[in-house]
């Protein structure tokens, strides 16, 4: 049976040390916030909405809620993103998105300050990722894996990862990550020739393949560390992976459970995000 890789304890581990920091940070007069903006009443993002308010809350990092019609314009969302880079009150801004029909995508991610940018959207904080700078911040899901593996201790350098997926949240971050920890990483996706002998060569598999539980015994071998990023609603009602979990919970060493896995720490990497975002504030305004 292999150790299952809880995202319960990471995502404590993260808050315990987030307590700390924003205390401190308070004591300079600097309160981490958050400013969540919305458009319309997708009940996805309702709900995310809640949950990363309350983890906002445990940390003690302030929440400030913009809603924008379902119906609003591309200059009603850039000019709400022009004043939030403006508000020194506010720290971190998460955006929901796909955006409404009409609206360029690009143009309005990009109008959000890089420094603001707590889960990754701008392509400036994309390309901190790619270099290795702190311009901004990584993806949230695909920095949630790498707190995982460093919660368990599971060494990178000289190892053969793979990851299976290319998208910007999870795929092409998530490999530059373990790339930056000397890992040697292959990526894996639709168009990858014998995809499963790929993956049995890897010593951590990171999934993101977005189909409920594609990722069978074929892709397995004995000892891997499995981190599987997938969340699929069934037809009875209960979620899975995009791993199947119960074939490969008996050839892993190690593997991540959904639910309770990468998306539990995911909303703890947001909050520690802005909280980072409020540390570097305050360290720019000793300076100044």
């Amino acid at each position: 049976m292999a150790e299952l890789l809880k995202g319960g304890p990471v995502a404590e581990a993260i808050n315990e040390k987030l307590i700390n920091t924003v205390k401190e940070l308070q004591t300079r007069n600097v309160y981490p916030t958050l400013a969540i903006l919305r458009v319309g009443e997708k009940p996805d993002d309702i709900a995310y909405e809640r949950n990363a308010a309350k983890k906002c809350e445990k940390a003690g990092v302030g929440v400030k809620q913009i809603i924008l019609p379902a119906d609003c314009t591309e200059k009603d969302l850039v000019d709400t993103l022009v004043n939030l880079n403006k508000d020194t009150s506010v720290h971190g801004v998460l955006l929901f998105r796909p955006l409404p029909k009409g609206i360029n995508d690009t143009t309005v991610r990009n109008t959000l300050s890089p420094e603001k940018d707590i889960d990754g959207i701008t392509d400036a904080s994309m390309a901190g990722v790619f270099t290795g700078n702190d311009t901004g911040f990584a993806p949230c899901t695909a920095q949630a894996c790498m707190e995982i593996i460093d919660h368990y201790r599971i060494p990178c350098e000289g190892r053969r990862a793979v990851v299976i997926g290319r998208s910007l949240v999870v795929g092409k971050p998530a490999a530059m990550m373990l790339i930056a920890r000397n890992a040697t990483v292959t990526t894996c996706h639709t168009r990858t020739i014998d995809m499963p002998a790929r993956c049995r060569e890897a010593e951590i598999l990171i999934v993101s393949a977005g189909r409920p539980k594609i990722i069978d015994k074929n892709y397995f071998t004995a000892g891997q560390v499995i981190i599987d990023v997938g969340i699929n609603a069934l037809e009875d009602g209960s979620l899975c992976g995009d791993v199947d979990f119960e074939t490969a919970k008996d050839i892993a060493a190690a593997i991540t459970p959904v639910p309770g896995g990468v998306g539990t720490v995911t909303t703890s990497v947001l909050v520690k995000h802005v909280v980072e975002a409020a540390r570097k504030y305050a360290e720019r305004q000793q300076k100044r």
